[in-house]
């Protein structure tokens, strides 16, 4: 991947086939005994300004915002259109891709996804707000990562993806209906267009009108009536 100029290049990341059941398995249980929420991570704006990101919930004082909470309402009406059984394992155990441009591992990964019909969503990583967010979930850079209810798993290997897929509860083979269209990818960390205000126009000057002097009155001290 091309390195990038105004942040660190998240490394793309081909995990070997080795042996690595034991510990594949020992995920898996706790991923079937658990389930829970899709990951998330807060931006957290401090008193001073500084922008932190954090994957814990902070105190209701303080102002935070989830991120990449604007296309929640776009994944709950896609997973809407999935059959019964697929939705509740979508909704137990939600499946999130994070991925960059120029990373060979991440269509590898992608592709695995979409051959098996897995609803998903995928976040971009493409600013250094992207990079540092990425950073407190995983703890590290590198792509392409994902994460199925509460595991994650780091760097593509499609015996690992598999296996956690298929300890998911997700299909082997897709059952999407011919309608569902998948999320669009969006960015990690939101970005908030500036509000700029109104350029002035230049108009031209309306020119003065010229100011006629009011005569004094004349008095007429005889009293003469016309």
């Amino acid at each position: 991947m091309t390195p990038s100029a105004d942040f660190t290049v998240n490394s793309c990341t081909q995990r070997q086939t080795g042996p690595v059941r034991l510990a594949v398995l020992a995920l898996v249980m706790g991923l079937v005994a658990v389930p829970v929420m899709a990951q998330g991570v807060y931006r957290i704006v401090g008193p001073d300004g500084r922008v932190t990101y954090s994957d814990q919930p902070p105190p209701a004082h303080v102002n935070a915002r989830p991120v990449g909470s604007a296309t929640a309402n776009t994944v709950a009406s896609a997973n809407a259109q999935l059959p019964f059984a697929l939705r509740q394992v979508a909704s137990r155990y939600p499946v999130t891709l994070y991925t960059s441009t120029d990373c060979a591992p991440c269509n590898s990964g992608r592709n695995l996804l979409n051959s098996r019909g897995i609803p998903y969503s995928e976040k971009t990583i493409t600013t250094a707000q992207d990079s540092e967010a990425l950073k407190r979930l995983s703890g590290e850079t590198s792509l392409p990562f994902l994460t199925i209810g509460s595991q994650q798993i780091k760097g593509y290997s499609d015996a690992e993806w598999t296996q956690f897929l298929d300890a998911a509860g997700y299909p082997q083979q897709s059952v999407l209906p011919s309608q569902y269209r998948r999320p669009a990818p969006s960015p990690l960390v939101a970005v908030e267009a500036a509000q700029r205000a109104a350029p002035v126009t230049n108009r031209p000057q309306t020119p003065a009108e010229p100011v006629v002097p009011v005569a004094p009155p004349v008095l007429n001290p005889s009293g003469i009536r016309f």
